[in-house]
């Protein structure tokens, strides 16, 4: 059972895609001549008047250079260019183009000669002769890599066999169960399926299901199929609890005594309300000497996680704590990220820190990085902080104030080094006992959580630099940013006129200044969320390297991650790294550091992936009653199929259809990016504001259809 189509042979074959097949006739018998006949039988095209077009290609083909005339009527297909290696790009269609680093253009390769190959697949790709003007073709003659072998879908059951119809628009198969394969999934329910066999010859992979989610709609069911379809997971095994439990949480004389103790020295840790774990605290105290004493403790996760436990190895596997709408997917059992690691007030703690002297201008005179041990004073939110610095009074008020207002000078000096400066709204939702949806709010972002911020930028510039800049250590693990494309920025800059804005950029003024200038006068305004977006979008991605090559976003030299080893795998590395280079050691095996630096960051990007996948279920379920509805939107996107809106009050997009705008018939702009009434000339592009209703929400597809109110 296939959902791709069958194309028609003969009369009705689109002209490019009947050059195609000619070409893949000649291709596969290179050393073979051809008639016009010939290559109509192989085709399948037996009608007289449907092979005259087979006759103009190849005498149109001749010409471009692509195939050779032997002799009179008999043609041959010229040398092809060979192999190449890539990536597959399947589109909805069932065709795919192959990205290689071998080639300029993409390699365009029908559904036919994809040979089971599916979307992130590696593989090898032999390259048809190049039509003069055209598009790179070839087909797939080895998959090298497969990218996945599961899949998450809905059951379908037959007589005496099932399908697994997956939710992923990238794979166009239903995947074939045998019935002894079910393993008690039931009709409609959500599973995973591995596939188990493929035969070139069958439509459809061969699979058995691996896990039963439940029934669709259900909280649990669609959080835990989105948590699968990244192939990530949502529970730890028996296996890694059992051996987190043997972890002794005890802190004996001999360890406090090998420390720095800051358990006398007012310290406080900052957090969003719901937070269960605590990697991170502040301390500070007034030197003799009228400095500042500023100490940032973070979790010592690898004092209590040595390398080759089943702990240590699930971690390294995540890399990552997972947030997703209603749950965190923790990268540490509870017993270590909620219990022993966090910084729970009035509980000593071991903690690894990085202490700085600081004037009152914060410029940091001196700096300390070790182990210590701390014993936290208060447990504040970010609201109850915000409240402290608002009004000047409360627990702990002084140290909060001091260091608030040395926050904001590193702040201002930030701004002024030239660092980016995004503050996008953060989506949440007000869920009920079952998960369901009652309202959208988005989160505050307070001079309180300014506080927080600076000091741990602070603290992973300072670590980054007393490797990489003063030791001069190798390896270590760095958070690089490279600078964006300037063709990105010069569509960005190109887009926003509309709005009247310019990104101006001159001899004095620098992109990130100007981004910033930018990004202040957008505040508050409704094209904010979408300004800020492209123009994130606009900008490269950080990534973790043991090549530093700097942050550009932040305006950094030397960066990394130090202060979350409880939700992060690299800060763990960085940690041990450290310890190292403190003890005047060198590091065993540097060159796998690499590797867990290109792993981490590929799961850090699934992780944010399957975080966007449920907000996005849970604004089309809350938007799920509110059919008939008319909202004030903004367009967020122009595509060929139709525009993409985003409802200002709540940031929930859906999509209008090309054929659901009426009065006119409207057509893609692809050149400026916009889709034009054929007759009326109406304009309809990114930016523009109009009133939508909402028609359809469909929470199988994750999508929202709207129509013009």
């Amino acid at each position: 059972m296939s959902r791709k189509g069958k194309g028609k042979k003969g009369k009705g074959i689109p002209r490019e895609v009947l050059t195609g097949q000619v070409l893949e006739v000649l291709s596969k018998s290179p050393e073979q001549g051809f008639n016009y006949k010939q290559v109509a039988k192989r085709l399948g095209i037996t009608g007289e008047s449907e092979k005259h077009p087979v006759t103009d290609i190849l005498k149109e083909l001749e010409k471009q250079g692509s195939v050779q005339e032997i002799y009179v009527g008999k043609y041959r297909i010229k040398a092809s260019r060979g192999y190449i290696t890539g990536t597959v790009d399947l589109t909805r269609m069932g065709y795919g183009f192959i990205s290689t680093d071998e080639l300029e253009e993409d390699v365009f390769v029908s559904s036919k000669n994809l040979k089971t190959a599916l979307h992130g697949d590696k593989v090898k790709v032999w390259l048809y002769a190049k039509r003069k003007g055209a598009r790179p073709e070839g087909e797939v003659v080895e998959i090298i890599e497969r990218s996945r072998t599961t899949f998450v879908g809905t059951i379908e059951v037959m007589p005496n066999f099932a399908f697994l119809i997956p939710d992923n628009k990238n794979m166009p198969f239903d995947l074939f169960i045998p019935s002894a394969k079910l393993n008690g999934a039931k009709q409609g329910q959500k599973a995973v399926a591995k596939v188990v066999d493929w035969d070139p010859k069958s439509k459809n992979p061969v699979a058995e299901i691996i896990n039963v989610l439940g029934y669709p709609g259900l909280n649990d069911t669609e959080i835990h199929a989105i948590l699968a379809e990244y192939g990530l997971p949502y529970s730890f095994t028996e296996e890694v609890v059992q051996d987190a439990e043997k972890i002794s949480a005890e802190i004996t004389k001999k360890e406090i005594k090998s420390r720095r103790d800051f358990r006398r020295i007012p310290t406080f840790t900052i957090d969003p309300e719901d937070a269960k774990d605590f990697d991170d605290a502040l301390s500070l105290r007034k030197l003799e000497n009228g400095n500042w004493e500023a100490g940032v403790h973070i979790a010592d996760v690898t004092h209590y996680l040595q390398p080759g436990t089943i702990v240590e190895e699930e971690a390294k596997q995540r890399a990552t704590s997972v947030y997703l709408v209603d749950r965190v997917v923790p990268m540490l059992p509870e017993r270590l990220s909620n219990n022993i690691c966090s910084l729970n007030p009035a509980e000593d703690k071991l903690t690894y820190s990085a202490v700085f002297e600081m004037n009152d201008k914060s410029e940091v005179i001196d700096e300390w990085f070790g182990r210590t041990i701390i014993n936290s004073d208060k447990r504040f939110t970010y609201g109850e902080a915000q409240k402290v610095i608002d009004t000047g009074d409360g627990t702990l008020k002084e140290e909060v104030l001091v260091m608030h207002r040395l926050a904001q000078q590193l702040r201002t000096k930030r701004i002024a080094s030239g660092a980016f400066f995004f503050d996008r709204d953060e989506v949440k939702f007000n869920l009920d006992e079952n998960g369901k949806p009652l309202g959208i709010r988005f989160r505050e972002h307070g001079t309180s959580n300014e506080l927080v911020e600076e000091f741990m930028l602070l603290a992973n510039k300072k670590v980054a630099e007393h490797i990489g800049k003063k030791l001069k250590k190798k390896p270590f693990v760095y958070r690089i940013h490279d600078k964006p494309d300037p063709e990105k920025i010069d569509s960005f800059s190109h887009f926003i006129k509309r709005f009247g804005y310019k990104l101006v950029e001159d001899e004095k003024t620098s992109l990130p200044k100007a981004m910033n200038k930018l990004l202040n006068s957008v505040a508050g305004k409704q094209e904010q969320n979408l300004i800020e977006t492209l123009a994130i979008r606009s900008m490269a991605k950080a990534v973790y390297s043991t090549d530093n090559i700097g942050h550009y976003g932040l305006s950094f030299k030397f960066y990394t991650h130090f202060t979350s080893p409880i939700r992060r795998y690299p800060d763990m590395m960085v940690h041990r790294l450290l310890t190292s280079y403190l003890a005047g050691e060198t590091p065993s095996s540097p060159d796998k550091y690499e590797k867990l630096c290109e792993h981490s960051s590929k799961m850090e990007k699934l992780a944010s992936e399957a975080e966007r996948a449920s907000v996005k279920y849970k604004q089309v379920e809350f938007m799920s009653g509110k059919t008939g509805q008319v909202f004030e939107g903004v367009i967020s996107g122009v595509t060929e199929w139709g525009i993409y809106v985003e409802i200002i009050e709540n940031q929930c997009e859906g999509m209008i259809h090309i054929r659901e705008l009426t009065g006119d018939f409207y057509e893609y702009d692809e050149k400026n990016y916009c889709i034009k009434g054929r007759t009326t000339g109406k304009i309809y592009t990114l930016g523009d504001r109009v009133k939508v209703e909402v028609v359809k929400a469909d929470l199988q597809k994750k999508q929202l259809d709207y129509r013009m109110a």
